[in-house]
């Protein structure tokens, strides 16, 4: 723990705290213990006095008298009545009175410097102190004392003092830093970790931050975290959107005329004559123009950063893949190219499907081209599986690998493409719409045995 950080900064403040209670504590304390056994002196000289006078003896025996004092832990008392004062009590004091306390009417302050005096001080005095008898047995009560037994008394009192509340400060410290490390340094920590995550994907919409903080003050922190992150997100999209507007045509381009060109293979085969098949590719013409028009509706927000966000589903994979692959396969690649799926019948996904379509039909389109190219038999993949925290799918073919100058600017729009007369659009648009999705699409292989695409979707 740094000294530097607010956990650290945190812990030096309560340590300061706990030495100023200990003080406020153990001086007042001490004070009050130097009180008490200078009253216990007064109250035992005042019954030793008192025993004494009322035995009406003008005279007292010696060895009774010393023992008297020594109870009382006094060298002599001197109690005044009816305006009389008189030396009750008496013995050789050892050396001459260094100091006189009035404790009848001394101050807090006062007590607490005259206590600070005596445990600073090492040195044997003799004091008298003065004050009042207790249950009207006088005026004023005087006593001569030895400071030593004071002082050692209250050392003795002082370090149990301060330990026991030094024991109860560290247990409340302790109490109260776990509440704090609970309470703020924790909500705070969340709070700087998801601006981290945020920092490092600001286009993923599930990185904004989902206020549920209890304290008033953090959850204003977080609504105003989440205000900003969705108004710099949609920033982002905005000046992206701006930066590539000039290439949003050529992506209306791109998907457009590969959709019409499936839309245009089917419509050959609606000139023929009057043909069985022709009532099965109908609705498959119908599907094409109908993507082509949702295509263009979509596109034409691109500008305006007003493209929604994907609309998760659920819905089964394999059904998907294999219209894609429908919708790619000619009649002229069917001897020549064999499309394969690897898919569970039972595989149930979330993503947005009409988008998941168009990531499918570019990778298996970009395949089927480049097999093409080769004028040589061959086959496309595609697999799919399930992970414990992702679903992944894998489209691989056969073809002679992609160029090493392609691999470096895979998926840049505009640099990106291989084949002569592509714009490098299909995998920049693919990668964008599985980033939409918080996924991420990569490059597993590209040799002279082929290529694979894995394609990775968040749970």
């Amino acid at each position: 723990m740094k000294i530097n950080s607010l956990s650290g900064r945190f812990l030096i403040l309560t340590t300061i705290f706990v030495v100023l209670a200990e003080l406020l504590i153990l001086l007042p304390g001490i004070a009050t213990y130097r009180d008490n056994y200078l009253l216990t002196r007064l109250e035992r000289a005042q019954i030793a006095s008192l025993s004494l006078l009322a035995t009406d003896q003008s005279t007292i025996d010696p060895d009774l008298e010393t023992e008297l004092l020594s109870n009382a832990g006094v060298f002599n008392v001197v109690l005044r009545r009816d305006a009389v004062r008189q030396l009750v009590l008496s013995s050789p004091i050892p050396e001459p009175i260094s100091e006189t306390y009035d404790i009848r009417d001394a101050s807090l302050w006062s007590r607490i410097r005259e206590s600070l005096q005596v445990l600073v001080d090492p040195e044997k005095h003799i004091i008298r102190v003065i004050g009042e008898p207790v249950q009207q047995g006088g005026q004023v009560i005087e006593i001569t004392l030895d400071t030593e037994p004071m002082r050692v008394g209250m050392v003795e009192y002082g370090l149990r003092l301060l330990t026991l509340s030094a024991v109860i400060s560290a247990i409340t410290a302790v109490l109260l830093f776990a509440l704090v490390q609970r309470l703020m340094v924790t909500p705070i920590k969340r709070l700087v970790a998801h601006m981290a995550a945020y920092s490092q994907a600001p286009e993923d919409n599930r990185r904004i931050i989902q206020p549920n903080a209890r304290i008033q003050e953090l959850r204003v922190a977080e609504d105003a975290l989440a205000d900003m992150q969705t108004q710099l997100t949609a920033a982002l999209r905005q000046k992206e959107r701006l930066a590539q507007l000039g290439q949003a045509v050529a992506k209306i381009s791109h998907d457009l005329r590969n959709i019409l060109t499936t839309a245009q293979l089917f419509a050959d085969r609606m000139e023929s004559s009057e043909d069985p098949v022709v009532k099965r590719a109908a609705p498959k013409l119908m599907n094409s123009i109908g993507r082509a028009v949702n295509l263009c509706e979509t596109t034409l927000a691109f500008g305006k950063a007003e493209e929604p966000p994907p609309s998760l589903s659920r819905f089964m994979l394999a059904p998907l893949v294999s219209e894609v692959v429908e919708s790619e396969q000619s009649p002229a690649d069917e001897a020549q190219i064999d499309f394969i799926i690897d898919i569970a019948p039972n595989l149930t996904i979330r993503a947005d499907r009409e988008q998941l379509y168009r990531v499918i039909s570019n990778l298996v389109r970009n395949a089927r081209q480049a097999l093409e190219a080769t004028n040589a038999p061959g086959s496309i993949e595609i697999g799919a599986g399930e992970a414990p925290d992702e679903w992944w799918l894998r489209v691989q073919d056969t073809g002679p690998g992609l160029p090493e100058k392609t691999r470096e600017h895979l998926f840049q729009p505009f640099t990106g493409g291989s084949r002569k007369g592509g714009t490098g659009l299909g995998l920049a648009i693919s990668a964008e719409l599985i980033r939409g999705h918080g996924g991420h699409l990569e490059l597993v292989r590209s040799d002279e045995n082929g290529t694979q695409f894995l394609l990775h979707l968040p749970q």
